[in-house]
């Protein structure tokens, strides 16, 4: 703690210093609160010497009143105690929250592609709180025993010097033991904060990747990684239990020992001629103010004193302004979104926005000229495409070479984050890649001039976009032309939504969005895109709502509507449907088919292994030759 402690001592210099008044306003009040402290053994060493004693009951019921009005003097010093104290805690506490966000600002927009620091959440509710009560009780006692002690020892020696002899001692000891447990337990209440923070890092992993968790059937891992991180925050909390009882045996030796030596010379202390009344004020000093102030000092030092410095130096270590920065400063780079749920207008298709009225359908548009199409669909090719969300941040994809061939079937899979969502975003154009082409029909994805290439292709992502309107309205919002009532029943019992045709009441009832569900809601998306024109479809976990005949059935219809077709996938069932699979590891990319990746993708044999494909409905295995002649089908269809 050496260096944590040389670090933190000039922030801390700075916040008090700038606090002065504060501070000698605290030391007044502690002062008026100490004279209960002096007149608490010195009053009744006089109440019995100079009054019972001796006779005069008037002098010591006089000595005993003075005594308890200090102590009610004092009370009321403790009120203007506790409100410098406010005045001093809940601004260290406002500029350590100032610091955390602030950090966090900081490394979201130098790291934008990285996933968010769940520890943030810890740092926040739990350590600035840590801070602020340990700030709050160690200014407390420390004033308290600074003055209880001096109060003390000055009543010590106006009594008889030589108990100090008797007294300071033992004392001495249990401060030294007690020293002595400082360093390893501010190691142990490191440790102990370290485990905090894991495991609520981990939870916020858990949180936000369980749909893959649940549809990967890893949770029992999930659950045996949480469940070793609470072990390891419980074998940290009993390791500081157990110097927690060393610094228990200190106190024991400050706090007890001085007393029994007291008793036990007290014969020897009349003998020197010291009265009744001094070994009994005497006595009142170790058992009424300095002993309790000591104890309270020893824990406070002990638990809240470590605790602070540990958590201080956690908050306070790292990019981010000093704690003492009154304003958090506001970067003029703008955070970029998260990689894997960028929200863009309208990310279905890249044609149009999302419309705040239903369109018109009874006058069609203009018809947009027609981009070539290759029989069997677009080939998509990607070369050397390197993409970061930010300039200082870590590329997402890198030199990503890929070819899907036309009227081909790929599937593509990986972690949570690892930047699938991203590579359906830059072949459908709504990012741009930082290096690299991306060609789509041998055309460039962004092509700003000729055809427009937006007509080749359509986006669905996990949130689907239905708006007010008819069902009719939905459908056929991606047909330029408009299309026929049967193409539209047709489309409809391809991915399984007739049954919510029924139930609203056909193609032309009124659509409320807010009454659907998000397996709905994906079924409207997935027909709208079906019925599309656009020969490229990119399926962005689009059926991650859907139950998995619900999901087989769709993704059917799309393999055997002619064009190409990507699949971000969650379930190793999509995969085995798929001609080719793309597995995403972060530093690389594997391309082949199932039996070929499990061979030559470590990833992508955890990823297998972890599904539980015999949970449901079992698909029929494609050999080879059989995605040939389906491909065949399909550019036959379209030539």
């Amino acid at each position: 703690m050496t260096t944590a402690t040389a670090r933190l001592l000039p922030r801390a210099r700075r916040f008090l210093r700038r606090r002065t008044r504060v501070l000698l306003l605290l030391a007044g009040w502690s002062l008026l609160e100490s004279a209960h402290t002096f007149l608490g053994g010195y009053g009744l060493a006089k109440a019995l010497d100079q009054g019972f004693l001796a006779g005069h009951t008037g002098v010591g019921l006089a000595w005993l009143g003075v005594t308890a009005l200090a102590v009610v003097v004092g009370g009321l010093a403790g009120r203007g105690v506790f409100r410098g104290l406010a005045d001093l805690v809940e601004p260290l506490r406002d500029s350590l929250i100032r610091q955390v966000v602030s950090r966090s600002l900081t490394q979201a927009v130098a790291h934008p592609a990285r996933a968010a620091d769940s520890a943030v959440v810890s740092r926040l509710t739990n350590q600035t709180e840590i801070a602020r009560d340990s700030f709050a009780g160690l200014v407390l006692v420390a004033r308290s025993f600074v003055f209880t002690a001096a109060g003390a020892v000055l009543g010590l020696l106006s009594l008889a010097p030589q108990l100090l002899l008797i007294v300071v001692p033992p004392l001495a000891a249990g401060l030294l033991l007690f020293l002595a447990t400082l360093r390893p337990m501010a190691a142990r209440q490191r440790a102990f904060l370290q485990a905090d923070e894991d495991l609520s890092t981990q939870f916020g992993a858990v949180a936000e990747g369980l749909r893959d968790v649940v549809a990967c059937g890893a949770q029992q891992q999930t659950a045996a990684r949480a469940y070793g991180l609470i072990e390891d925050e419980a074998r940290a909390a009993r390791q500081l239990a157990r110097w927690a009882a060393v610094r228990c045996l200190a106190l024991g030796l400050a706090g007890q020992l001085p007393i029994l030596l007291l008793l036990v010379s007290a014969p020897w202390l009349l003998r020197q001629g010291l009265t009744p009344g001094v070994v009994l004020g005497a006595l009142a000093y170790l058992t009424q103010s300095l002993l309790p102030a000591l104890h309270t000092l020893m824990n406070a030092l002990g638990s809240a004193g470590t605790r602070l410095l540990v958590v201080l130096d956690r908050l306070t270590t790292g990019p981010g302004p000093d704690p003492e920065s009154t304003t958090v400063p506001h970067p003029k780079t703008t955070i970029a979104p998260d990689p894997e749920s960028a929200t863009v207008p309208d990310p279905e298709s890249t044609t149009a926005p999302a419309p705040t009225t239903p369109p018109d359908l009874t006058t069609p548009p203009d018809p947009a000229p027609l981009v070539p199409v290759p029989p069997g669909g677009p080939g998509v090719h990607l070369r050397a495409v390197t993409f970061a969300y930010g300039p200082a941040a870590q590329p997402v994809l890198h030199d990503l070479d890929l070819t899907v061939e036309p009227g081909e079937h790929l599937v593509v899979v990986g972690p949570s984050g690892i930047g699938k969502s991203t590579l359906t975003a830059l072949v459908a154009g709504l990012l741009e890649p930082g290096h690299g082409e991306i060609r789509v029909a041998g055309r460039p994805v962004r092509a700003r001039s000729g055809p427009d290439p937006s007509l080749l292709r359509v986006l669905i992502p996990q949130q689907a976009y239905v708006f007010s309107g008819t069902l009719r309205e939905n459908l056929l919002y991606l047909c330029p032309d408009g299309a026929s009532t049967s193409a539209l029943e047709a489309s409809s019992d391809a991915v399984g939504l007739d049954p919510l045709v029924r139930r609203l009441g056909g193609f032309d009832a009124p659509l409320d969005p807010g009454v659907l569900s998000q397996g709905e809601r994906q079924l409207i998306a997935l027909g709208r895109a079906h019925l599309s024109p656009a020969p490229l479809v990119l399926l962005d976990e689009a059926t991650c709502h859907l139950d998995p005949a619900a999901e087989m059935r769709a993704e059917r219809a799309f393999a055997e509507r002619p064009g190409t077709l990507i699949v971000v996938a969650h379930r190793i069932t999509s995969a085995r449907r798929a001609d080719r699979i793309l597995v995403l590891d972060g530093v690389r990319a594997t391309c082949g088919t199932h039996d070929e990746l499990l061979e030559r993708s470590a990833l992508y044999r955890d990823l297998a292994g972890s599904w539980q494909p015999e949970a449901l409905p079992a698909p029929e295995a494609l050999e080879a030759p059989e995605r040939a002649e389906r491909i065949s089908a399909k550019s036959r269809y379209l030539s």
